[in-house]
């Protein structure tokens, strides 16, 4: 029953073993002047393309294995902050062999870093490199999924949706970032094919669903003239308080200074806050989430008290902090395009009651949402579980078939129930097998 699963477990550690030790590292974003924003950026338009590039090493699962790929490029482009101030942010176009242009997904990694070094556009080339070993798996794992996608020959283009400044759980900002970067993608028809006319989808889990639903949710208002086909928003993380009780002491420790150290980042008043409040003896422990990635944090906060660092635990209702947190939590808009929602009910990072709500609350607003929980996952087990009826999903509205109308919730014992999720996990799995070792992604056809 679990057979694909640990084929994908397999691959993923074959990748983490197999890590590089002694060759030449990139330059990380931070060092790197392609990042820098060009002097006079801020008169352009959202979306403007600042400059391009093809990634200086190639395109790579887990940091050793190069993805044959027919073209990749980096585009530096203009976007927009919390505030409305602009800011330059970056992304990478992934484009299979036999590529239909006519077809785009944004996929948004769980980039979940205070750091802007954990960037996928960074962490998705061959010898890229953090202080820890593990730094750059999460955006490297990710790649699996996205190789699944590039298979059905959609153009692939992933944002660094947390901005130059990593600003974790600043979700505004991701919104906007992944909307702009839509943008930038249908402006390069010059060099990367792909037609201003495209099909655009979203897709993304966890710490991606955030940057996917805000981008969902601010369509509207901040980019009314992108017709988005629809979004795939897995791990949903609707409210950001009840995380804090989900993960605190546990496994997800990690995501909880992470997560504030990325508010810090973009707003100067949590910053203040947050370091008026930190133990002294503990700060230099803390502020160490300032240079590592997620599963960095994870590691290193792993069954830590979130409390245990800071003087008041009620520094969390402080008005200035709810303000905030509400301010970055989903449901504030009802998205105009359909939504394919998929969660655990046992999901150990944000309770699925907030996912039922947040499902709730689009739908009596007049949304379109497909909504499919499992009853016998976790967060983790639902990135791989719930990938087969996101691709379905997403297939459908790249090929033009009208969503649902209205709103449609299923509950299931587990998707690896459904021989159709089987058939798709070991097709796909396949397919990414052989991407490892270097089959062209984008023409190898099984079934």
């Amino acid at each position: 029953m679990h057979w694909a699963i640990q084929l994908w477990i397999v691959s993923f550690s074959l990748g983490v073993l197999a890590l590089p030790t002694g060759r030449d590292a990139l330059d990380h974003p931070l060092e790197d002047p392609f990042y820098s924003a060009p002097k006079g950026f801020e008169s352009t338009a959202p979306g403007t393309i600042l400059r391009w590039r093809n990634p200086p090493h190639p395109i790579s699962a887990f940091g050793f294995a190069p993805i044959n790929l027919a073209a990749s490029y980096q585009l530096l482009y203009r976007s927009t902050d919390s505030f409305g101030e602009p800011i330059a942010a970056a992304s990478t176009i992934l484009v299979p062999h036999n590529a239909d242009y006519t077809k785009l997904l944004s996929f948004q990694v769980a980039q979940d870093a205070a750091n802007p070094n954990c960037a996928p556009s960074y962490g998705f080339q061959l010898d890229s490199a953090t202080d820890d070993e593990l730094g750059m798996i999460m955006p490297q794992a990710e790649l699996v999924l996205i190789i699944a996608a590039l298979d059905k020959g959609w153009v692939v283009t992933v944002p660094d949706h947390l901005g130059p400044n990593a600003t974790f759980l600043a979700n505004n900002l991701s919104g906007h970032v992944v909307l702009d970067n839509v943008r930038a993608a249908l402006r390069s028809s010059t060099f990367t094919k792909i037609s201003p006319k495209a099909t655009i989808t979203l897709w993304g889990y966890s710490g991606g669903s955030l940057a996917s639903g805000f981008a969902a949710e601010l369509r509207a208002s901040y980019a009314p003239e992108l017709n988005i086909a629809g979004a795939a928003l897995g791990g949903t993380v609707p409210k950001i308080m009840p995380v804090f009780s989900s993960v605190n002491k546990g496994i997800y420790a990690g995501l909880l200074p992470a997560g504030m150290q990325g508010l810090s980042n973009e707003y100067p008043a949590i910053e203040r806050i947050l370091y008026d409040h930190l133990v002294p003896a503990k700060k230099a422990d803390f502020v160490k989430t300032k240079n590592l990635c997620v599963v960095g944090d994870l590691l290193k906060y792993s069954f830590q008290d979130f409390y245990g660092y800071i003087t008041d635990p009620n520094m969390l209702k402080d008005p200035e902090v709810t303000r905030v947190l509400a301010e970055n939590a989903m449901g504030q808009h009802v998205p105009d395009i359909p939504l394919f929602i998929y969660k655990s009910a046992n999901d150990d990072v944000s309770p699925v009651g907030d996912t039922d709500a947040l499902v709730s609350g689009y739908c009596g607003a007049g949304g379109k949402v497909e909504y499919h929980r499992d009853e016998l996952s976790n967060h983790a087990t639902m990135a791989v579980i719930g990938v087969p009826n996101a691709l379905l999903w997403l297939q459908d509205r790249m090929n033009g078939v009208s969503a649902r109308a209205g709103c449609k919730t299923q509950t299931v014992l587990t998707g690896l129930l459904d021989p159709r999720t089987l058939a798709v996990l070991g097709i796909d799995l396949i397919k990414i097998l052989l991407a490892l070792l270097s089959a062209p992604v984008g023409t190898f056809v099984i079934g």
